[in-house]
């Protein structure tokens, strides 16, 4: 836990410029919770380098057991507001497990997940994988290379577990992707029957994510899909190995968010806006000259009151590359993205693709239309806040006009095949057109009825 004190809070007063427009904040006392993962970094950084306290605001962290005990505390009020995954605001919305209205007026990053399989899994996964000239394995790898793998555990009657964080994550949803990319069928929700498991071929299940590692060497699950630094944990105590990056999968993914509810945004706006400030300045240091600062990132992040993973372990995906294999280490700069690119612009595109794979899998039991997509997007996702508090950092000589997309719809570009592994590219602005062109999963009027899917 990490508490300001107010002397510190003076002294800064006097040595930061920001200090002079300061917002009339409607509350300066804050509690933000987060997960042990390397993308809470904004909010460590905009704590550590004193952006918080350069908005006013006096800023407690709080690290959370799991997902839903933090979504728990922003609903209750224990939590002023929170690193959450992107898919929680949008479920909390709709009605998905837990109703409430929660808002996000900022992304946290881009990227940053991996999915890692047992040695065991891995070793026989190997002959269906394509080499290099220098022997090692052909990446991006598909779950094609998996699929005899889980035949085989199938023909033995055994399932074939694997691990994700939380039904509405990311990383469920990447996961599923790439299964169902690869021909692997990851199951059905239904209102019913909330497992996730209907009709699949792999069977899928929530694991926090610091308990990932300890679970796959327990072997109760065979595999799993987890941000960093679990995915390289298992590659330093040698019991796994990543196959796949989300960067590889879906070339510059939108992740994590910083969600608050709608009631504390319209009785907070001020400090709301102040608090955006400080999590955009910290993106820009965590992405600035090349990526500089990872190593000072690194090391706050792996201080025990943070992510408290060894510093070798965070590094070895936050300063440019990715290790699958032990010593076989890759360049993928943009494994972990806080700034470029827009990432913490909250597109209503990134909410949308969210949407699609609740109903895809279906976790949204009836048909949308696309205007019902286009207005839950709107309703969650606050680009308006974002570009007021952006404008503001402009003015104050904190930030570059150029950064930002003040022209936006909220829209991005189609994401084209090439970036994709399975080669659907993406449209946010088609999101029925778009399930329609997903091999597996449901689309139209389809309907899981039972074990049946109708329709």
């Amino acid at each position: 836990m990490k508490n300001l004190l107010f002397g510190l809070a003076a002294s800064t007063a006097l040595l930061s410029p920001a200090f002079a427009d300061m917002l009339e904040l409607e509350k300066d006392e804050l509690t933000f919770g987060f997960i042990k993962l390397t993308d809470m970094a904004p909010l460590a950084v905009a704590y550590e380098k004193g952006y918080f306290l350069d908005e006013g605001l006096f800023v407690t962290l709080e690290a959370q057991a799991n997902w839903k005990v933090l979504l728990d505390g922003v609903i209750d009020g224990q939590l002023d507001g929170a690193h959450m995954l992107a898919g929680q605001p949008l479920a909390a919305t709709i009605g998905f497990g837990t109703e409430a209205h929660i808002i996000t007026p900022f992304s946290m990053d881009l990227n940053g997940n991996g999915i890692t399989v047992s040695n065991e899994v891995w070793d026989k996964m190997l002959p269906h994988i394509p080499k290099m000239e220098d022997g090692r394995p052909q990446h991006p790898i598909s779950a094609e290379a998996l699929a005899p793998v889980v035949e085989e555990f199938k023909n033995e009657g055994k399932p074939f577990n694997m691990g994700m964080v939380f039904p509405v994550s990311t990383h469920n949803y990447e996961l599923r992707y790439w299964l169902a990319a690869g021909g692997l069928h990851p199951g059905y929700y239904s209102q019913e029957n909330i497992s996730g498991q209907i009709n699949a071929d792999v069977f899928l299940s929530v694991t926090p994510p610091p308990q990932m590692p300890a679970t796959l060497e327990a072997r109760t699950i065979h595999g799993y899909c987890v941000g960093e630094p679990w995915n390289q944990q298992a590659v330093f105590k040698g019991i796994g190995v990543p196959v796949i990056t989300d960067y590889q999968l879906w070339k510059n993914n939108p992740e994590k968010v910083f969600g608050i509810t709608a009631e504390f945004a319209e009785e907070n706006p001020n400090t709301t806006l102040a608090l955006t400030k400080a999590l955009i300045r910290a993106a820009q240091w965590l992405d600035e000259n090349d990526n500089a600062n990872r190593p000072e990132a690194v090391e706050i992040l792996s201080r025990p009151e943070y992510v408290g993973a060894d510093y070798e372990v965070i590094a070895n995906s936050m300063t440019g590359f990715f290790e699958f294999e032990k010593g076989d280490k890759r360049d993928i700069p943009d494994f972990n993205v806080f700034f470029r690119y827009n990432a913490t612009y909250p597109f209503y595109s990134d909410a949308i693709w969210y949407l699609t794979q609740m109903r895809r899998w279906g976790q949204i039991s009836e048909p949308k239309s696309d205007s019902w997509y286009d207005e839950v997007a709107k309703s969650v996702y606050k680009p308006e806040i974002y570009l007021e508090a952006a404008k503001m950092l402009v003015d104050e000589g904190l930030a570059d006009e150029t950064d930002f997309p003040w022209d936006s719809d909220g829209y991005k570009a189609a994401t084209p095949a090439t970036d994709i592994i399975d080669g659907i590219p993406y449209d946010g602005r088609a999101p029925n057109a778009y399930l329609d062109s997903l091999p597996i999963g449901l689309k139209g009027e389809q309907r899981v009825v039972g074990t049946e899917v109708e329709g």
